[in-house]
C-alpha cells in the first residue's frame, strides 16, 4: 500500500511558524533526528513542531518506524530497492509525488 502525504505540499509559506514551512521541516526532519541541525536550525524546527499538528503526527510516525525497524545498514538493502528510494526521492524534490 501506498500512502501519499499531502500535507508538506500545501502553500503554507505564508503562515508559517517562525518562517518554516511544512515541505522545509519534512526536508529537515533527517537532520533534526540525527542532532545535525544547527542551534538556529533547531530552534525555527521545534518552533514549528510546537504549532503544527500535522508536522507533529509526521516526526511521530518516522519516531515509531524507527522504533519498529531499528537500524537497516546500507549493505541490507538490495541496488534494486536503493535505485526506486532515490528515485522517489528526486520525484518528490521535484514536486512530482
Amino acid at each position: 500500500m501506498t500512502r501519499r502525504w499531502t500535507f508538506w505540499r500545501r502553500d503554507r509559506d505564508a503562515d508559517a511558524p517562525h518562517g518554516l514551512s511544512c515541505r522545509e521541516f519534512v526536508e529537515l526532519v533527517t537532520d533534526y533526528l540525527e542532532g545535525a541541525l544547527s542551534a538556529a536550525d533547531r530552534d525555527r524546527f521545534e518552533a514549528h513542531l510546537a504549532h503544527c499538528d500535522h508536522c507533529t503526527a509526521y516526526i511521530e510516525q518516522l519516531r515509531l518506524t524507527i522504533r519498529v525497524t531499528g537500524e537497516i545498514p546500507p549493505e541490507a538493502m538490495s541496488d534494486e530497492m536503493e535505485r526506486e528510494l532515490l528515485a522517489a526521492f528526486r520525484d518528490w524534490k521535484a514536486g512530482g509525488v
